[in-house]
């Protein structure tokens, strides 16, 4: 048995069918890549495996006595602790063990019979389990993800949502359990991060499976990829390269044979049409028989139409958009100090930098959303902002995308809307499901959907590409080279900005 069995997996919201009679095996040691559009289940399957979503049928089996880890981003956290106490928490069994240890030494030295023996037996455990290196192991794991910038003393409180993400995942991956489940574990990652966490997790012996729409990571942490498309879970050995060759040849040998049978059965039908009642009407009946005891292909899968973000653009000038003069911004205390820089109508600028060094802070401070601390700024009076931000808040969950559209604008007609969530990338179907219900990805094209409608000529996003699978980032870039207008934005992802921003400035 493996360590995971799933069979006969089967659920839907609404009538979106994520998975039709689904089957996966996970094996020891197996370190899985989950792919798949924006959509088509693969977050839904990690909270199946994990039981915070029971599916509609079908069977998920754990190994017994397996231990998981699941990277919820969204968490709640004890926000008193300190990051350093959050992290000591992954090992609190090892903790209770040495204060278990300490009191046997106690009760030896107070003279009672067999403690010391006992707690040289705890201690010798504790140094199996290599319990004094735990100090250097938490400082390994808080460089490697970005965190000892932060402070190892900053309570968790005081942290950003992006900061806390990174504190959740280095703790699972001090404890070390025997199966990981990571939900695009490297969103909230510089390309440094991201480099530390591939060779992490490379080298674990441990299995995982990691949901990510990052292929060149994939790429070198995953030798099984679990690709989530069209109803199944189809499981292939080898990396996201290999992989990828090797899908496309069996899409193309589908092809191959449906084209094949297609002609055979138009052939077979011209045959019956011309002769049911001629001199060969008894050999056309006997075609006919055949026809409808043939097992027939399923037509292919077409590709979905790329998504378009037609941004809706207002006029502008050259002159300076935003100026920007030694200003400080945060919460309490200032995160960011002296910040100076100046963008002209119509520049693309991209903003980067490690994570929690207050880049959104900044974006919030100067969409008026936080209070200055010091210094000022000022955007010239022709300028109309579109924001887009990385946390997904609605006022309603429960509202579905068209919902959503027909609330922030009231004067389009259902037809109208309905297109416009199409021409984003949202079916049919994920136009009227609950938003809460939607993957990160297509919560993200509903935010970007209803940024198109919004007229501006300066827009300001932050951190869009988080949750969006490869086509619509690729939309999204395209939208944004050919908007007219000044371009204000935050990303972690070089490969998405870099070669049509005019500007980056690193924080």
């Amino acid at each position: 048995m493996g360590l995971l069995e799933i069979h006969g997996l089967t659920h839907a919201f609404g009538e979106n069918l994520l998975y039709r009679d689904a089957e996966l095996t996970l094996h020891k040691g197996e370190h899985v890549g989950i792919v798949g559009p924006n959509g088509a289940g693969k977050s839904t399957l990690l909270k199946i495996c994990t039981d915070r979503l029971i599916p509609d049928a079908g069977t998920v089996i754990w190994q017994a006595d397996t231990s998981i880890g699941y990277l919820d981003q969204y968490a709640e956290i004890d926000r008193s602790l300190t990051l350093r106490e959050f992290l000591r928490s992954a090992f609190a069994p090892l903790y209770r063990c040495e204060r278990e240890m300490l009191a046997f030494y106690e009760r030896a030295a107070g003279g009672e019979p067999g403690s010391l023996e006992r707690a040289a037996r705890i201690q010798e455990a504790l140094e199996r389990a290599d319990f004094y290196s735990i100090g250097a192991r938490i400082e390994q794991a808080a460089a490697g993800l970005g965190l000892s910038a932060v402070g190892l003393e900053r309570p968790i409180g005081q942290m950003s949502g992006g900061q806390r993400a990174k504190a959740i995942l280095a703790k699972l991956l001090l404890e070390k359990p025997d199966v990981l489940l990571l939900d695009e574990p490297t969103n909230f990652l510089d390309r440094e991060q991201v480099d530390w966490l591939a060779a992490c997790l490379s080298g674990l012996e441990n299995a995982y499976m990691v949901v990510s729409h990052d292929f060149p990571f994939l790429d070198r942490i995953a030798n099984r990829i679990c690709d989530v498309d069209g109803g199944q879970i189809a499981k292939y050995y080898g990396s996201y390269s290999e992989f990828l060759q090797k899908k496309t040849f069996q899409r193309e040998e589908h092809m191959r044979r449906y084209s094949a049978q297609q002609r055979e059965i138009e052939r077979t039908e011209e045959f019956i049409r011309r002769n049911l009642a001629g001199r060969k009407s008894k050999m056309a009946r006997g075609r006919q028989k055949q026809l409808d005891r043939m097992e027939r292909l399923e037509a292919p899968d077409t590709a979905a139409a790329k998504p378009l973000f037609p941004f809706t653009a207002l006029p502008l000038t050259s002159t300076e958009h935003l100026s920007v003069d030694r200003l400080a911004v945060g919460y309490y205390y200032p995160v960011l100090s002296d910040v100076d820089f100046a963008v002209k109508g119509g520049q693309k600028v991209a903003i980067t930098g490690f994570n929690g060094i207050g880049k959104s802070t900044l974006l919030k401070t100067l969409l008026g959303q936080l209070p200055v601390l010091k210094g000022r700024f000022q955007f010239s009076e022709q300028v109309t902002c579109g924001y887009f931000e990385q946390d997904f808040i609605w006022s309603d969950s429960g509202r579905s995308p068209v919902q959503l559209l027909s609330d922030a604008y009231p004067e389009l007609a259902m037809k109208a809307i309905r297109k416009r969530l199409a021409q984003c990338g949202i079916s049919s179907q994920h136009a009227m499901q609950p938003i809460g219900s939607l993957s990160g990805g297509e919560q993200a094209k509903v935010k970007l959907c209803l940024l198109t409608l919004h007229p501006c000529n300066f827009l300001i996003l932050d951190e869009p590409t988080n949750h969006l699978d490869a086509p619509a980032k690729e939309a999204l870039k395209d939208a944004l080279i050919r908007f007219p207008g000044t371009v204000l934005l935050v990303s972690h992802e070089e490969r998405f900005y870099s070669g049509w921003v005019q500007r980056v400035i690193r924080v």
